[in-house]
């Protein structure tokens, strides 16, 4: 064998072992785990390339060995072809891992819980002070007009559905308030059209009133169908429905956290103490037990209720049941106080 064939074989022998250490090398630095402690944040700006992200979170010192990083890109283009957005890099990710996730797009979600019995302008407040979300400066005309000029009541009021909404981050505030809009619209329907018959509701609207109503009245999810009950009840025999959470509402601003006999008196068309039937909106956000409690109340003969001090309350038949048990729960409270 010639000098030049030996030098030859040794050569290439020498390259071979050179690519298999590269390639190993480079499978590590894609495979292995990257440097992150808990969790961190990684935001691809718009027209942001696979190589300034790997510059960046060498920087940051996540990244030990980014030229084989940009090398392993290159024998898998596929995963620098990177989205916009807000990441997460959580511990035990690799390299692999992270451009899997943005080459896909799987933007870290955030999420805003919208709790029932609190009114519009309360949830429009936590919304706007939402970090992740891009506050709205609309006033209440014009998010009326933004969703439906015609809607009932012309007010957002009830409107919306209470729940968990998730969403990436720079979300504007109106997708979300877009979502729970639709989605309270939808559950609406559905319940209206199971609902039970007889009932004194003329539309799906006057029952989103009233599940407004029983959702202010209690906190206690199994005495939802049953305060329901009552009011219908005093609905059919056109009395009125004398709840005090739609004499607060109607008060605005100007509730102190007391209801006096002057506010009773007050005519407002919340005023359930003067006017007969229904408000003219809701006067919360309701949640859906409250909307499946007005629609499907529990067969009853109860016309009062009256707290009992610890979040339940008592139910009367007659009005002098009530008024001896407004005397033990109401009267012998303000006298211990």
């Amino acid at each position: 064998m010639s000098k030049w064939l030996k030098l030859f074989i040794v050569s290439a022998v020498f390259s071979f072992t050179i690519l298999i250490v590269l390639i190993y090398q480079i499978n590590s630095a894609f495979n292995n785990p990257l440097n992150i402690v808990g969790s961190q944040i990684l935001v691809v700006d718009k027209g942001q390339y696979a190589h300034s992200v790997i510059n960046k979170i060498h920087q940051r010192g996540i990244l030990k060995h980014p030229l084989l990083v940009k090398a392993a890109l290159k024998l898998e283009p596929e995963l620098s072809h990177i989205k916009t957005g807000t990441y997460e890099l959580t511990l035990g990710m690799s390299a692999r891992d992270m451009f899997n996730v943005l080459s896909k797009g799987l933007e870290k979600t955030y999420q805003i819980t919208l709790i029932e019995g609190l009114r519009w302008q309360d949830w429009l407040i936590q919304l706007n002070n939402h970090p992740q979300l891009n506050k709205s400066e609309k006033t209440f005309e014009q998010w009326i007009t933004t969703f439906d000029p015609d809607l009932p009541g012309a007010s957002l009021e009830g409107w919306l559905l209470a729940d968990t909404y998730h969403f990436t981050n720079g979300t504007d505030v109106e997708e979300i308030v877009k979502r729970a809009h639709q989605a309270l619209k939808d559950y609406l329907t559905s319940a209206w059209e199971t609902r039970q018959v007889d009932l004194p509701y003329d539309n799906p609207y006057q029952a989103l009133i009233m599940a407004s109503i029983v959702e202010k009245e209690t906190g206690v999810p199994i005495e939802r169908p049953r305060i329901a009950a009552v009011f219908v009840n005093r609905l059919r025999e056109g009395m009125r429905l004398q709840t005090d959470p739609t004499v607060i509402y109607g008060m605005g601003d100007s509730f102190d956290g007391n209801i006096r006999r002057k506010d009773l008196r007050q005519a407002t068309p919340y005023n359930t103490y003067v006017i007969k039937g229904l408000p003219p909106t809701p006067i919360a956000m309701p949640s859906r037990l409250s909307i499946d409690a007005v629609l499907h109340p529990i067969q009853s003969e109860e016309f009062y209720f009256v707290s009992k001090g610890d979040g339940t309350h008592y139910f009367s038949t007659t009005l002098d049941e009530h008024n001896r048990a407004v005397r033990q729960y109401q009267l012998k409270k303000t006298k211990s106080n």
